[in-house]
């Protein structure tokens, strides 16, 4: 027997527990379907499009996190380096050029395996922990793609730590 073929039944819809917690929050969102909901969130450099989705398949909540940055075909190799070097930093989660639209999406997920529900504070740190990284290497995006910047000077550039105050 596999072990991906045990049928667990789940008490709720993880998406559920989401739509709980963004409206505790008076968070705007919209419900697209039984399994995803999306939203949208102001962040210090830019607006972050959020969506959440239940994948039953995998068992696990996924958690897409875009921003308005479209990415030039001339900036592609650039952004590229910059999304392996970037990866290479971050601890949960990863950043992925989606050739679709073009667009950065930063992506995550929750596994909850054999029938685990999420609480509201993983659902809450989940967020919190996309948005923080999306908002640490935003501008290393706009330098690569509107200032024509290299991968490596982009890092170094938001990498950079300031102390103190002007």
């Amino acid at each position: 027997m596999n072990l991906m073929e045990l049928e667990v039944e789940r008490q709720s819809n993880p998406v559920d527990m989401i739509e709980y917690v963004a409206s505790n929050n008076d968070w705007s969102f919209e419900r697209s379907g039984e399994d995803e909901i999306a939203m949208t969130v102001e962040g210090r450099w830019t607006d972050y499009h959020v969506s959440f989705s239940w994948m039953e398949e995998f068992e696990a909540l996924h958690l897409g996190c875009a921003f308005d940055i479209k990415v030039p075909d001339i900036r592609v190799n650039e952004v590229v380096k910059l999304l392996s070097a970037i990866n290479g930093q971050v601890l949960m989660g990863h950043f992925d050029l989606w050739r679709q639209e073009d667009v950065v999406i930063f992506r995550q997920s929750l596994l909850l395996a054999g029938g685990a529900e999420p609480t509201n504070r993983q659902v809450e740190v989940l967020l919190s922990s996309a948005l923080d990284t999306c908002e640490a290497y935003f501008q290393a995006f706009q330098f690569v793609v509107w200032s024509g910047m290299d991968a490596s000077k982009a890092m170094e550039a938001v990498l950079f730590e300031t102390v103190g105050e002007a």
